[in-house]
């Protein structure tokens, strides 16, 4: 019977996504987990587009960051978003997918039962891209589930309120998903994963705007580390060559894959240099600026 069935609050993190928001959505309401049981909370960040517009059209729970709270202090708007949505949810199990996600038909279903045993959940992603550019995203980030370079989209809302939900205040968007992951783990909470997918559509995405955002990632660390330290086995392997580049691609016998596929690997340890020469090139651009 549906009436036993947890509440699942999904919270959706919004700025400017009207070209995703609906197909999100629409993967959400095709759920094989009860409709009723299943609560979509939309937290818009200063969107310019329809982003909202089309959120109400699913949902009547759409709201607007600026209104809500005073972001004078928020170094994270997106974890804001998330500890505003949760504030506001109903549910007992907190989902935050990326608005540019769509769910494989089973994953809530399965969420539900895997939480009976589990404090979070991990989630794979599938990235749907176009062309070989494409399918070497998509075969780099099959290597990072369940990793330390990986972090969760799933959690009990009692979990998430125990642990503060996400720092705001000193990690800004980048690693913040790394930083909540580990204050779980710090506070002992048993994370599993599921086996049904995310699909992250990176469709519009190219080399030139995947470098970009690399790029910008070299100016995200610094408070994350400060939190850490710099001796963290975590943080040694999430900012660290070894792990990066070969650990992560090697370890659980993941090595196979690059046996099988030498294209796609190829392709992605060719990706990797690109981008590894681009945040050498802006780590120094900021050691330059503090001197």
């Amino acid at each position: 019977m549906t009436n036993n069935l947890p509440l699942v609050s999904v919270i959706i993190t919004t700025k400017n996504e009207a070209r995703n928001i609906e197909n999100c959505i629409k993967s959400i309401k095709a759920q094989t987990y009860p409709a009723d049981k299943i609560e979509i909370i939309v937290v818009d960040n200063f969107s310019e587009d329809r982003t909202k517009e089309i959120a109400q059209k699913y949902t009547e729970l759409v709201f607007d960051l600026k209104k809500e709270i005073d972001l004078a202090e928020i170094k994270n708007y997106r974890g804001a978003q998330l500890n505003f949505g949760v504030s506001q949810a109903k549910g007992e199990i907190i989902f935050f997918p990326d608005a540019d996600m769509t769910f494989a038909q089973k994953l809530l279903e399965e969420a539900v039962e895997k939480l009976k045993t589990f404090g979070a959940l991990y989630v794979p992603e599938f990235v749907c891209g176009h062309g070989f550019f494409g399918k070497i995203r998509n075969f780099e980030r099959s290597f990072y589930n369940q990793t330390c370079i990986d972090g969760v989209r799933i959690v009990k809302k009692e979990v998430f309120l125990k642990v503060g939900g996400f720092d705001v205040k000193n990690i800004v968007f980048g690693p913040d998903d790394w930083d909540f992951t580990k204050t779980l783990g710090k506070n002992r909470i048993k994370i599993g994963t599921t086996s049904n997918f995310l699909f992250h559509h990176e469709e519009t995405l190219n080399l030139k705007t995947y470098l970009n955002k690399k790029a910008k990632y070299i100016k995200t660390f610094s408070g994350y580390i400060a939190k850490w330290g710099k001796n963290d086995l975590d943080v040694k392997k999430q900012l660290g060559l070894r792990y990066r580049y070969f650990g992560v691609f090697l370890e659980n016998k993941k090595w196979k894959n690059l046996i099988f596929h030498p294209l796609l690997s190829l392709g992605m340890y060719f990706l990797r240099g690109l981008a590894g020469v681009v945040y050498l090139i802006n780590r120094k651009g900021e050691f330059i600026k503090k001197r």
